[in-house]
């Protein structure tokens, strides 16, 4: 590891000057004599060393984990830091009628409600484990600008408060020890604007001693809402540039994971020159480390330097490279939050097929309660998801898609923010996958007769198994394509997965 001191000590000299919002160090150089340059941080240079990680494409299913402060009022979702000070909100109404006014209870009250009484790391990787997952991404710090992890930078943070545990240290030793790749995410970006609609009305977000709430940053907008200025964007002014790459390169060097997921801000233009300096630091890191390592936007970046993430959507095509969707077994939140609707164990795992053969991988989000236990119908999802995964895993582990990504007449969803509303698929809407000399097709729904797969017209077919059936699989080449015949028994309750032979 670096010696963190070389990058950081400047800084923490510069926090509170005048001068610190005139001049930032050049952090992504600053840099142990052992420290590799092998990434400079222009994009150019960046595409030509990068590799999407083997593991990441191999693994293709992932957990995320929203929890923090904001599952203490449980309530609307984890925007409520945001939305309890807008006057015109739902959330401002049952703010006020629950806790008071926001002027005498504000967000960095309930911190010390949050107490994750009954947080167990190991409980928690061991379910993550049993649902099939390989790698787990829990948000190190939500736009609330409370951090999961003990900081240096931040002490708003549930090592010092709160739960007074480093959550984000507990979880990684908990995964890494179940074998898991460990992840995490970092909305560090968007907590500068996160709090600004506390501005416009009498609350503590006026106090600007509390750093929790950010920079307050934004403008009027035509309906009188502070929207962002994409002139004040984190990246476009120097104390933003300054904060948020001290906090992500602790992050970076503290807790070494594998990889990095961002949300949308990091996208802006405005933002650009400063994430290619991460970019470079976290991917020379990597080198020192000897992991390849991911990270995930939503916008704004190559392909080639990233690995783009569809949040709750699909694509529609087989894409070239290595991509994500993030998603989550509740439709309205991703925090925990009252009343919840959850999405079913076969809707979740007919997605994870669809996206798979389209060369993508599955962030599957749960929202513990804040006292740290998963609620009961969540855990029942993973379950029934991982079993279906020890059957049926060699159709999605290690697999890459076929030359097309399948056939049926019902398509599914695809597109940013579609993947709430579950397809009726049928027995002839098929997902391709292939792994060496072996063509897994996905059977998205059961028949008691036969099925047709057009896309393997013309092709010699050796043999046909189902995946977690002991039956004899009867088929047979036609001018149509390939006819496989069900066998009697279902060997699970939802996808079906037949073996074939080339």
């Amino acid at each position: 590891m670096r010696n963190k001191l070389l990058y950081l000590l400047p800084l923490l000299l510069l926090c509170n000057s005048v001068e610190a919002k005139q001049h930032i160090p050049d952090i992504s150089n600053t840099r142990s004599v052992k420290g590799t340059f092998v990434f400079k941080d222009d994009s150019a240079s960046i595409a030509q060393h990068y590799q999407s990680p083997t593991w990441f494409r191999n693994a293709k299913f992932g957990i995320f984990i929203h929890w923090g402060v904001y599952s203490v009022p449980a309530y609307g979702n984890e925007w409520y830091p945001r939305n309890m000070y807008d006057s015109n909100s739902d959330v401002h109404r049952h703010h006020v009628e629950t806790y008071g006014p926001v002027d005498q209870f504000g967000y960095k009250d309930f911190i010390p409600m949050f107490k994750a009484e009954r947080f167990n790391p190991e409980q928690w990787a061991k379910l993550f484990k049993e649902a099939g997952a390989r790698y787990v991404v829990p948000v190190a710090e939500h736009h609330d600008g409370f951090a999961m992890y003990q900081s240096t930078f931040n002490h708003w943070n549930a090592a010092e408060m709160g739960p007074k545990r480093d959550i984000l240290g507990e979880l990684k030793a908990a995964i890494l020890h179940e074998g898991m790749h460990f992840g995490l995410s970092s909305h560090r970006a968007e907590n500068a604007w996160f709090y600004n609609m506390g501005m416009k009305i009498p609350s503590d977000v006026r106090d600007t001693t509390i750093t929790l709430y950010g920079e307050r940053i934004g403008r009027p907008g035509k309906d009188g809402e502070m929207n962002p200025d994409p002139g004040q964007y984190p990246g476009s002014n120097e104390r933003s540039k300054r904060e948020w790459l001290m906090h992500t390169y602790e992050l970076i060097d503290n807790y070494q994971p594998e990889l990095i997921w961002f949300d949308w801000t990091v996208g802006m233009y405005p933002f650009r020159k400063t994430f290619y300096k991460f970019l470079a630091h976290y991917y020379n890191s990597a080198l020192d480390w000897k992991k390849q390592v991911v990270v995930n936007t939503k916008f704004g970046y190559g392909d080639n330097i990233q690995v783009t993430d569809i949040e709750r959507g699909k694509s529609d095509k087989i894409r070239k490279y290595p991509w994500q969707t993030d998603t989550s077994v509740g439709k309205h939140a991703w925090c925990y939050v009252n009343g919840e609707e959850n999405k079913s164990p076969d809707q979740i795992i007919d997605d994870l097929i669809d996206i798979v053969s389209k060369n993508g991988n599955m962030l599957l989000n749960i929202g513990p309660k804040s006292d740290g236990t998963i609620s009961d119908e969540q855990q029942r999802v993973l379950r029934e998801i991982g079993k279906w995964l020890k059957a049926n895993g060699d159709c999605i582990y290690g697999t890459r898609p076929w030359k097309v990504y399948g056939e049926g007449a019902n398509k599914g969803t695809a597109g940013y923010m579609t993947d709430n509303k579950a397809t009726n698929y049928e027995a002839s809407d098929i997902r391709y996958t292939v792994k060496g000399n072996s063509l897994y097709a996905i059977s998205l729904a059961w028949t008691d007769g036969n099925v047709t797969m057009r896309s393997l017209k013309g092709m010699r077919v050796k043999g046909v198994s189902l995946l977690g059936s002991g039956e004899h699989i009867i088929w047979k080449n036609t001018a149509n394509g390939l006819l496989v015949k069900f066998p009697h028994q279902k060997p699970n309750e939802y996808a079906y997965a037949f073996k074939i032979k080339l």
